[in-house]
């Protein structure tokens, strides 16, 4: 399923000579959802006011949704015959991806797979080199009795989020755990290694196969008390034994491409303004970070 904000009414898109054009891409921005999967749930989108900000700005944007966990293969076939009907509906012969989480690796896939029309990648929040969460989470599921249990409820939840979005998706937590866990996610790069740093916590080349590269982060986890989210990430940053993260991703781990900046002063949740632009009190707005980035993917003619 895919969703696409839309300027001016009934699905009129042209611009008026005084429009505001600052993010108004040569191909259609596409953005690539991480675990969850989900569009909008129970009225709250995924990329939280980010839709709106840039098509107000002239973009056309696309909506992706994915399963809420699966590998990252299964993730990134659902992404990539989202984008082929993209290019379908707009006639358009490329797309940018934007991906959040998982979603950036996703991007990753399809780039590989169809980089005739790809024309750039930017990874938020990735864990390009896997993530010690994963790795803690399936040692758990090794637990006799506790680690299967523990798994069915987690597809029972992920089954409930494709229904609460509308969606139906085959779910698999340890196909998700596999693919994110650090051993998994060196399977993929071997296989799709562009982009990717060629030293730890190296940057990578920021161009390839008529490819543009990006990526960006956070390193703060404990950013806002109000928001709930914040206990999650808290308790699983313990992973990380002190090492910068974001709460799922590792600052290092991020490194995809050109890094644009690895230490914003946001949680994973914070990168795509969740929970309902909850974020700390004094960091940048990630709305005008990604307004930012669709407008250097303008300058560079894509």
């Amino acid at each position: 399923m895919i969703k696409k904000w839309m300027l001016g009414l009934l699905g009129m898109v042209s611009l008026s000579a005084s429009a505001d054009t600052y993010t108004q891409t040569r191909y259609p921005i596409v953005l690539v959802p991480g675990v969850l999967g989900f569009q909008q749930v129970f009225g709250i989108d995924y990329f939280y006011d980010i839709p709106q900000a840039l098509s107000g700005g002239g973009a056309q944007v696309f909506e992706t949704s994915a399963s809420a966990l699966n590998s990252t293969t299964a993730r990134g076939e659902e992404l990539l015959s989202q984008v082929e009907d993209i290019l379908a509906v707009t006639g358009a012969s490329k797309v940018n991806l934007i991906g959040h989480s998982h979603g950036g690796v996703s991007a990753r896939y399809v780039a590989g797979v169809l980089p005739q029309a790809v024309a750039s990648v930017t990874t938020i929040g990735s864990p390009n080199a896997g993530t010690p969460v994963a790795d803690v989470l399936l040692g758990v599921t090794q637990v006799p009795g506790l680690g299967q249990l523990a798994l069915s409820i987690t597809d029972a939840l992920a089954s409930f989020f494709d229904i609460a979005a509308g969606t139906q998706y085959a779910e698999s937590a340890q196909a998700e755990l596999m693919s994110m866990s650090t051993a998994g996610q060196a399977s993929f790069n071997a296989q799709f290694p562009a982009g990717m740093p060629s030293t730890p916590c190296g940057q990578g080349a920021g161009s390839a196969q008529g490819q543009l590269y990006f990526s960006m982060s956070g390193t703060g986890v404990w950013t806002n008390f109000l928001d709930p989210t914040d206990l999650l990430f808290g308790a699983t940053s313990l992973a990380f034994a002190g090492a910068a993260n974001d709460g799922l991703t590792g600052r290092c781990s991020s490194h995809f491409g050109l890094v644009l900046r690895d230490d914003y002063p946001w949680n994973h949740g914070d990168e795509i303004n969740q929970f309902i632009g909850l974020i700390g009190w004094f960091a940048p707005d990630p709305v005008s970070v990604y307004r930012t980035q669709a407008n250097r993917l303008k300058n560079q003619g894509v």
